[in-house]
């Protein structure tokens, strides 16, 4: 089976990381910064829509500037990984799936680059088969462009998403996958109002999930 994996908020808990560089990008612009809460409840989107949403949140609309604001942020990015860590039992169950022979792979909104250079630093990258971004050239989560791209790329069949949030539920919903829900992340809807095949808070029961799939 082909098991494909949102990232921020469902491998990896980022959230210390891209707070601490979008108020770093805030404060370039003179503009005061967020809480974490805050910024958490930005995150999923992709860049230009975490940027647009400081911004509204601060009263402002500015394309020009929140271009060069989202240009700051990526060039920040890549190097923002000393806060992030996995969530607990990721790569144990990440191992457990890859030995019964799976085939994994990474869809986020986060741009390439920066999701590459967490996955390396926390020693993740080894078990992902193929990894697509927010800067792809395709439309970003929720349209389904780039998980159906993953798919086709890793040999299509049968497959399952893997997510923590709004956008993810539709992302799958939309692309006719089942889609299992990581309820530790992200979302701020309740994890019973979002479409799912399961939920589960500990990535130990992971691989049965996957297993019960088929």
């Amino acid at each position: 089976m082909i098991v494909i994996f949102d990232l921020d908020g469902t491998l990896i808990d980022s959230a210390p990381d891209i707070h601490a560089t979008a108020n770093a990008v805030l404060a370039d612009e003179g503009l005061e910064g967020f809480d974490l809460a805050t910024i958490r409840g930005f995150v999923g989107r992709g860049v230009p829509a975490l940027i647009g949403q400081m911004l509204a949140a601060r009263g402002l609309e500015d394309p020009a500037r929140a271009a060069r604001m989202a240009e700051n942020l990526v060039a920040r990015y890549e190097d923002a990984v000393g806060l992030t860590q996995p969530y607990p039992g990721v790569e144990a169950a990440l191992d457990a799936l890859r030995q019964r022979g799976d085939v994994l792979g990474v869809c986020t909104n986060k741009p390439a680059a920066p999701a590459h250079a967490v996955l390396r630093h926390l020693g993740l990258d080894r078990f992902f088969a193929g990894v697509i971004g927010g800067d792809s050239g395709l439309p970003r989560k929720p349209d389904p462009a780039t998980l159906l791209k993953l798919r086709q790329d890793l040999g299509g069949g049968e497959t399952a998403y893997i997510g923590d949030s709004e956008v993810d539920a539709e992302t799958a919903k939309l692309a006719g996958l089942p889609f299992l829900l990581f309820t530790e992340g992200y979302r701020t809807t309740p994890a019973e109002e979002l479409p799912h095949r399961a939920l589960f808070s500990d990535f130990a029961e992971l691989p049965g999930l996957i297993r019960a799939l088929g």
